[in-house]
């Protein structure tokens, strides 16, 4: 069946006849009138209207310039070669390795084998023997000096008061184990770096032997040096050898040179190394490699982000982005210029590309803008005419893409140390939440010290009481858990108002003797007999959280890095210890 036709369309429409729904049709708001004509229309019927319109959008002010359509910039990137711990009055700089990440060099500690006479890491001990025992089997006519290795070198059992190993099962019984069955190979290693030669002490060896032999330790000590990285310049009077870790301020502190630019890093917590954590120095640490400049020409593009301004007035911007929510105070410095920028200069800008070698400290030299006219114009720096930049660091122009590495594996903490404040016993504690066992895995801080003290309440039992000579008895002090370390306040030496934390110690409940650290990072001097101070700073209300793990990543090149470091967090708050004095009981 046909449609009926209409013959008078417009009275049709007038007269609302035939009402029908197309499939053109859209929800939309009522209007005032049906015809939509004269709105359609650009009629110039106020002329005044339209130039004061004109006047408010700023289009009578005229500019003799164009649209950039090409950009030559020359740009100039030196790589950082040098490197110096800013750590103590002694530091020296040394040239930065080129196969190695910054955070490897500027990280890496000291791998901890002794706690005074305490032998640890027996992980790594036995890594290093096997790894001996092992070239041992590949060269013929050696192999039958293992077993004089091992009685030359061994695993000893501990005595009957290390409490270290005999109070924790677990590591006992690894101790058990190996002692007497495996080469401990960190005193071999200890040997050898000492000058001492792989066939001493061997018995029963031709000369040819002992040569085959002795050209077998610096494969040993090359393999374990290369495994991972560590400072250099350790001895012992330096321990810590130019690491970079500043224990007084509980942050990493060093310097690098990039061309005739000193980059000093005073605040680095660890983690993520970017461009921000340095800023520019006075000085020279030597020679580094010579710049490489490089030219290009680029097309430029305008900035574009959601919620932009756009040109024209029919258009509508992206209503993701509502600007008008940001109420930023008159102090508010950095969110008014973002509000500036994004409102009012947003089409004024315009993006180069530009692609710069990683590890390298790259400057500007010159940017020539051709616009649309064929007009060449030369571009000076932001910062040589206003004195503000986002990039710069400090006086020395340029942008820093340090010679880092995108992804870092970390392992699990091996220590887990929190400086917290106790307002009650107006102390700060070092709670050492995890300790490194003699095995070398972390464990938990609260159990540890559980077990070491019910291993000396085992060998020390509390004696029977005395018949009661009064009804009411004192407690000079209460007991705090032995992985708890306190730092008293003290005066800066020639300072009557400044404060330092000096590490403290507490006494053991059975014994009386005093509590020792069981981490690397509480037992800075201890073993020397050093005093430890800590900044008053540097433990904030908050708190402060360090832990120590190992950290492994591959260079763009594939070698393997790994190294042992220490990473510095906010901390959860204030602590209490419960510690009180003078407690009065019953009998």
């Amino acid at each position: 069946m046909s449609e009926p036709r209409i013959a008078d369309l417009a009275g049709a429409l007038l007269r609302r006849e035939n009402p029908t729904v197309g499939v053109w049709n859209r929800l939309e708001g009522r209007p005032r009138t049906t015809d939509f004509a004269r709105a359609l229309r650009a009629e110039v019927r106020d002329p005044l209207w339209l130039l004061a319109r004109q006047w408010q959008l700023g289009e009578f002010r005229g500019s003799d310039a164009g649209s950039p359509v090409t950009a030559t910039y020359s740009v100039t990137a030196s790589a950082p070669g040098r490197f110096r711990s800013d750590v103590g009055p002694d530091g020296t700089a040394g040239p930065l390795p080129p196969d190695r990440p910054l955070e490897t060099v500027a990280e890496r500690r000291p791998l901890p084998f002794a706690f005074g006479a305490e032998p640890i890491s027996f992980d790594l001990r036995l890594a290093l023997g096997r790894r001996w025992l092992r070239l041992l089997a590949r060269s013929s006519g050696l192999r039958n000096t293992a077993g004089q290795f091992v009685g030359l070198y061994p695993i000893a059992l501990p005595g009957p008061d290390d409490a270290a190993q005999l109070a924790h099962p677990e590591v006992w019984a690894a101790t058990q184990a190996v002692a007497g069955r495996r080469l401990d190979g960190y005193l071999l290693y200890q040997h050898l770096k000492g000058g001492g030669h792989a066939s001493d002490g061997i018995r029963s060896l031709s000369r040819q032997q002992r040569t085959q032999l002795d050209a077998l330790g610096p494969r040993l000590t090359g393999w374990f040096d290369d495994l991972i990285d560590q400072p250099g310049g350790i001895t012992p009077d330096r321990p810590s050898g130019d690491s970079a870790w500043d224990p007084r301020r509980l942050e990493h502190r060093f310097s690098i040179a990039a061309g005739d630019q000193v980059l000093s890093a005073p605040e680095y917590p660890g983690g993520e190394l970017d461009w921000h954590a340095f800023s520019a120095a006075p000085g020279s640490l030597g020679s580094t490699p010579a710049p490489v400049t490089f030219n290009r020409t680029v097309f430029p593009s305008p900035v574009r982000y959601s919620g932009m301004p756009l040109p024209r007035w029919w258009a509508v911007e992206d209503g993701k982005t509502n600007f008008a929510a940001v109420t930023p105070d008159s102090t508010d410095l950095a969110r008014l210029i973002f509000l500036e920028f994004a409102l009012v200069f947003s089409n004024d800008w315009y993006q180069l590309p530009c692609d710069l070698p990683a590890g390298t400290l790259a400057s500007v030299q010159g940017l020539c803008v051709t616009d649309v006219f064929g007009e060449r114009r030369w571009i000076t720096p932001a910062g040589a005419a206003e004195h503000w930049s986002m990039y710069t660091l400090g006086a020395g122009p340029g942008i820093l893409l340090p010679p880092g590495t995108p992804k870092v594996a970390t392992g699990p903490a091996l220590e887990d140390v929190a400086l917290v404040r106790d307002e009650s016993a107006n102390l700060v504690w070092g709670i050492e939440q995890t300790v490194r066992t003699t095995t070398g895995e972390g464990r938990s801080g609260d159990e540890m010290a559980a077990e070491s003290l019910a291993f000396r309440r085992r060998r020390h039992p509390e004696p029977a009481p005395d018949d009661p000579r009064a009804p009411i008895a004192y407690d000079v002090i209460s007991s705090v858990p032995e992985n708890w370390i306190p730092f008293v306040p003290v005066h800066v030496p020639g300072d009557s108002r400044a404060v330092q934390l000096q590490r403290a110690a507490m006494l053991s409940e059975v014994d009386a003797s005093k509590i020792r650290p069981r981490t690397a990072l509480l037992r800075e001097g201890f073993d020397h007999g050093d005093a430890y101070f800590v900044n008053e700073e540097e433990v904030p209300r908050s708190g402060t959280r360090l832990t120590v793990s190992y950290n492994r990543t591959r260079t763009k090149t594939g070698r393997v890095a790994l190294w042992l470091s220490v990473r510095r967090d906010v901390g959860r708050g204030e602590r209490s210890s419960g510690l009180s004095f003078d407690l009065a009981k019953g009998t």
